[in-house]
């Protein structure tokens, strides 16, 4: 094993508050009802698109839709990092894998330039490289991303690993041909990672759990 893919938010971060109040900022600016922390978690993953979809009221026109979409664009990046901390344990394990020689990147449905803001900001020099969305490529769970970070990294599939917290993770990870390990402190229960299908040989409830089965693979 030569490279570890890990997903952003949910598994190396905890942005769920920011993104909450990005969210309600935008719904809150077009005359729309805010949604629950929980609410949001269950809304995140698949992107902001997605998410504005699943937090506006079914029947909300179009042209309303686009305004929350556009007001949550324009607010989150600057406020992307007011609650917004790493798990324990993570940023010592990330150096951990640098010295080890293993390279590393992390790959998100949030626009590329907010990841790269984030990863700045938290992880400066521990990643080996950041992918986001970009315009013309599929997110997750399409495998293109992955298949971005893997040629930027320079690893075939064969030697790298995946780690996620959610459904979306968990589909990523077998359209990528690539083993998973799955973290229980993000955005998703261990019930809905069961039915979802990850492999439950391979959960991590703390960052040495992840360690263990990083380095034991």
């Amino acid at each position: 094993m030569k490279a570890v893919i890990f997903d952003m938010d949910g598994t190396i971060l905890n942005s769920l508050e920011d993104l909450k109040n990005s969210i309600n900022h935008a719904l809150k600016e077009n005359g729309l009802p805010e949604r629950s922390l929980e609410e949001v978690r269950h809304f995140v993953g698949k992107g902001m698109v997605y998410l504005v979809n699943k937090a506006i009221p079914d029947g909300t026109p179009s042209n309303i839709e686009e305004s929350v979409l556009e007001s949550h664009k324009t607010y989150y990046p600057l406020h992307c990092a007011d609650n917004t901390k790493p798990y324990p344990g993570i940023c010592h394990l990330l150096a951990e894998l640098k010295e080890a020689g293993i390279k590393t990147a992390v790959v998100s449905n949030k626009a590329d330039e907010n990841v790269k803001r984030l990863v700045e900001q938290y992880f400066d020099g521990l990643f080996t490289v950041s992918v986001g969305a970009r315009d013309g490529v599929p997110r997750k769970p399409s495998r293109e991303l992955v298949d971005i970070a893997l040629v930027e990294l320079g690893i075939d599939k064969h030697d790298a690993i995946y780690v996620g917290d959610s459904d979306i993770d968990v589909a990523t990870a077998k359209n990528s041909e690539l083993p998973m390990i799955t973290v229980l402190w993000g955005f998703r229960t261990r019930d809905e990672l069961v039915a979802a299908g990850a492999d439950t040989e391979h959960f991590a409830e703390t960052t040495e759990e992840l360690k263990s089965f990083i380095f034991g693979m």
